[in-house]
């Protein structure tokens, strides 16, 4: 291959994970001219209602897959927590880079963590994950939707629309803004999206080349990982539509995998986790499914 093109959403999030990848392809072949495409998603486009409302994460992704259906891009760089669980043919993600730090960042110029916030403070985030999660730690507080790129969420909390706002580590950290984060928060007590921070590189699974030479980028250790945290919200039928988290790590000679299942509107919370002695990230995620289920997360899915 002399040229590959990448399919790239506009965000400077987006185009810096797709630099990422091109930079780590022309280390591979130092020839290969990567070019960027860059384009507008429906995600990106409507900002004024969540992404529930407007049919969920997977916009993120739809207008990229068709470009590389026409034949105007060869691959498509994803943040891994907003690709669906299952791909539609004939999609396939033969890279998936090794992960950043997956925690959650409290971002506020006055308070220095969730516990220092004034009863009744206005905390901004769009994701019913951390809406939920915020709500069983702190009912008091008034949260409020909050879309847009991190520049657009990090520029309405200086305006001071909201006291603090909940963004991912690894966002702030790719663009430069470690700064800006007061408080991480980190596993088992607060649980990130199921694969946070992981990027990953979609291709058409008959273009044997293009998935080929991607492959050579794939973090084995990060694909087991993120495997058990898909599995399980795939087991649990999760999408933005309801508060999932999930978070797998190695433990001795084996994984553990902490779930969560929450509502976003009183803060009710199912936490299960699980262990197995070897790599059966499908495994795991299943069982720790059925544990959340058996506990009641059926009730907050429906």
């Amino acid at each position: 291959m002399k040229i590959l093109r990448i399919a790239t959403r506009k965000s400077p999030l987006a185009l810096w994970q797709s630099e990422h990848v091109a930079a780590l392809l022309h280390s591979i072949d130092p020839e290969l001219e990567v070019v960027l495409v860059p384009m507008s998603t429906r995600g990106d486009e409507v900002l004024d209602r969540s992404l529930a409302a407007i049919g969920g994460k997977g916009l993120f992704l739809k207008e990229l897959e068709q470009a590389m259906l026409r034949g105007e891009a060869d691959c498509a760089v994803h943040s891994l927590k907003d690709v669906p669980m299952d791909l539609e043919p004939p999609f396939a993600l033969p890279a998936i880079l090794r992960r950043d730090d997956p925690a959650d960042a409290f971002v506020s110029n006055r308070y220095a963590d969730l516990d220092e916030l004034p009863e009744g403070a206005r905390v901004g985030t769009s994701s019913l994950r951390r809406q939920a999660q915020l709500r069983a730690r702190r009912p008091d507080l008034r949260l409020g939707d909050l879309r847009g790129n991190v520049n657009t969420r990090l520029a309405k909390l200086d305006a001071g629309d909201y006291d603090a706002i909940v963004l991912a580590c690894a966002g702030l950290s790719r663009l430069g803004l470690d700064a800006r984060i007061r408080k991480r928060l980190r596993p088992p007590h607060w649980l990130p999206a199921p694969a946070q921070a992981a990027v990953a590189v979609e291709c058409r699974i008959d273009a044997a080349p293009v998935h080929a030479l991607l492959a050579r980028l794939d973090h084995a250790d990060t694909r087991t990982l993120v495997e058990a945290e898909r599995a399980m919200n795939r087991a649990l039928h999760g999408s933005c539509h309801v508060p999932v988290a999930a978070f797998a790590e190695y433990e001795a000679e084996g994984l553990r995998l902490r779930g969560l299942v929450g509502s976003a509107s009183d803060g009710r919370i199912v936490r299960a986790e699980d262990f197995l002695p070897y790599r059966e990230p499908e495994r795991l995620g299943q069982q720790v499914a059925e544990q959340l289920l058996a506990a009641g997360a059926g009730e907050f899915l429906d």
